[in-house]
C-alpha cells in the first residue's frame, strides 16, 4: 500500500512535469539548443517512471498495464542505454515483420535491461551481447507451459563465464545471487514480470561458453499504437473532450494539452461536478466525444463510479481510465469495467494524443 501511494503521487508529479514540457516544446520560437534540452528532460522523465514500476513489481500493484505495443523500438532503446560507457558492444537482430506484443512497456523494458546488465557483468573483460527477437507460434506439442498461440520470443546471449549447473534451479529465486554486490532481485523481478504477462522466462547456460536468457510474451491481437520512439508529432484531432482529475495542476495542464491538440475541453475536479457538466452538455445537444476519468479521487467520486453514473445518462459514453496507481484492477482490465482505453500517468502530449485519436476515431488509418 505504501509503495502504491508513493507511485501514485510520484506519477502525478511526473505527469505535470512531462505535460508542461510538452507545452513548452510547442513554442515554435525555440532554438535548437532549447529543443534538445527539453528532449533530454523528457527522456529523464520516462526513466524516472521506471522507478515506480520497480517499486511495484513484487506488490499487488505490480499487475502490468498492457496494450498492443511494438517491441522493436523498445529493444533498440534498451540495448543502447544499457551498454553506454561499457566495454561491451550490443548486436541487435530484429526482423521488420516482428509482431506487436501485448505488454506493459515499462515493465518489459525493465526485463530487457536486467538481462543485458547481467550479460555485461558476465563479461568483465568486454565482448558482445546478442539480442534477437522473432515471431513464434507455440503449439501444444512443444511442451512449453504456455497457452497455444502467437508469441514474440526475445533472447539475450553473452559469451561470459556461464552459470554453474547447481545454481540454474535457483537463479530466479528472490535474493539468490552469486555476486558480491548483487541483490538477487533482478532476475526474480524479471521472472515475475514475464509471468504476469502470461509468458515464460527461461535460461540455457554452459560454464566457460556463455549464457542465453530468453522469454516469450503473447503477441497482440490488435494493431499497436505508435511507440514513443516512432511517433514524431502528436496526433491532432477535433471534437469535445472532458477531463476529471482531483489534482488542479494536472487538470489545468491536461486541459491545455487537449486544446493544443485541437479539441474543445471541459474540466471537473470530481465525479459530482463531472455529472453536472455532462448533463448540461447533453441538454445543449453538445455531447462529449471522449471523457478522461481519474480513478482515484480522495474524498470524492472516482472514475469507476463516475462512469457508471455517466452511462445512465449516455450509454454510448467513451471513457478513458487514468491513474498513477497501477494497483487498481481497472488499469490492467479496463474493458471489463466499461472503459474504452487507459491513459497511465505520467503522460505527455504524444501519448495523450494517441489515446484520444484511438478512442474518438477508432477506424481511422
Amino acid at each position: 500500500m505504501l509503495a502504491g501511494g508513493i507511485a501514485h503521487d510520484f506519477n502525478n508529479l511526473l505527469t505535470a512535469i512531462l505535460g508542461n514540457i510538452s507545452l513548452g516544446k510547442a513554442n515554435s520560437n525555440l532554438s535548437e539548443t532549447s529543443i534538445q534540452r527539453f528532449e533530454a528532460a523528457v527522456k529523464a522523465g520516462w526513466r524516472a517512471q521506471d522507478l515506480t514500476h520497480q517499486l511495484l513489481t513484487f506488490s499487488k500493484g505490480g499487475a502490468p498495464v498492457k496494450s498492443p505495443s511494438s517491441i522493436s523500438q523498445l529493444l533498440r532503446d534498451c540495448a543502447t542505454f544499457a551498454v553506454q560507457g561499457s566495454n561491451v558492444r550490443c548486436e541487435l537482430h530484429v526482423p521488420e515483420n516482428l509482431w506487436s506484443a501485448e505488454m506493459d512497456e515499462g515493465q518489459i523494458s525493465q526485463v530487457v535491461n536486467n538481462l543485458v546488465i547481467n550479460a555485461l557483468q558476465a563479461m568483465p573483460g568486454g565482448g558482445s551481447v546478442l539480442i534477437r527477437a522473432k515471431n513464434a507460434y507455440v503449439g501444444k506439442d512443444q511442451g512449453l507451459p504456455l497457452k497455444e498461440g502467437k508469441y514474440v520470443r526475445v533472447s539475450v546471449a553473452d559469451h561470459g563465464e556461464g552459470i554453474s549447473p547447481k545454481n540454474i534451479p535457483k537463479i530466479f529465486d528472490p535474493y539468490f545471487t552469486t555476486k558480491e554486490t548483487g541483490t538477487g532481485l533482478g532476475l526474480a523481478t524479471s521472472y515475475s514480470i514475464i509471468k504476469k504477462h502470461g509468458g515464460l522466462l527461461a535460461v540455457r547456460s554452459k560454464v566457460g561458453v556463455g549464457t542465453l536468457f530468453y522469454f516469450f510474451i503473447p503477441a497482440a491481437v490488435t494493431k499497436s499504437l505508435s511507440t514513443e520512439g516512432t511517433l514524431i508529432e502528436p496526433v491532432k484531432g477535433r471534437g469535445r473532450v472532458f477531463i476529471m482529475d482531483d489534482e488542479e495542476m494536472i487538470r489545468e495542464m491536461a486541459g491545455d494539452l487537449i486544446r493544443e491538440l485541437g479539441y474543445e475541453v471541459a474540466l471537473a475536479k470530481d465525479g459530482a461536478e463531472a455529472l453536472d457538466i455532462y448533463m448540461s452538455a447533453l441538454r445543449e445537444g453538445r455531447r462529449f466525444d471522449a471523457v478522461i476519468l481519474d480513478l482515484t479521487v480522495p474524498g470524492g467520486i472516482g472514475g469507476a463510479q463516475t462512469l457508471a453514473n455517466l452511462s445512465k445518462l449516455d450509454p454510448d459514453v467513451k471513457a478513458i481510465a487514468s491513474s498513477g496507481y497501477y494497483g487498481d484492477p481497472i488499469m490492467s482490465d479496463y474493458a471489463a469495467h466499461g472503459f474504452k482505453a487507459v491513459l497511465p500517468k505520467p503522460y505527455d502530449i504524444k501519448r495523450l494524443s494517441q489515446v484520444l485519436a484511438m478512442v474518438i476515431s477508432p477506424d481511422d488509418e
